[in-house]
């Protein structure tokens, strides 16, 4: 029963951390995003592509194999889909290493405009030795 629990809590500690919640934000939002570009390739890309080739839907191109139909244009659509999406993916991982780079190199110019910070014991030396003059002068 304790390995029951330990586990279960091992668990919980898990699913709380912020890259799970993150992840399944991605997933929704991934999915959604999935949505969006099937109805792009389905209802604006393929229609369009079809006119060019003589105005054919490729939902519709297929072979039959015996039994089997082989339905080939629906395919070719899934793979329009997996480019584009894989397009939008590389430009956004794109973008955000180009926002990470930025960043990076605004807090290094920040970290080296600053003046280096003194110690607590430079500072501490520093306050014997004013006191030190004071009492010399005073």
């Amino acid at each position: 029963m304790g390995k029951i629990k330990a586990t279960l809590n091992e668990f919980k500690e898990f699913i709380s951390k912020g890259n799970i919640i993150d992840m399944a934000v991605g997933v929704v939002i991934g999915n959604s995003f999935k949505a969006i570009v099937t109805s792009l390739v389905d209802n604006i890309i393929m229609p369009l592509v079809g006119l060019l080739l003589g105005g054919k839907s490729f939902e519709a191109l297929s072979f039959t194999f015996g039994a089997a139909t082989v339905k080939y244009g629906i395919f070719i659509q899934n793979i329009v889909d997996f480019l584009i999406v894989a397009a939008c993916m590389f430009v956004v991982l794109k973008v955000i290493a180009t926002l990470g780079k930025l960043r990076k190199k605004k807090e290094e110019e920040e970290k080296a405009a600053e003046p280096p910070k003194k110690s607590d014991e430079v500072l501490l030396l520093e306050e014997i030795r004013d006191l030190m003059k004071e009492q010399k002068n005073g």
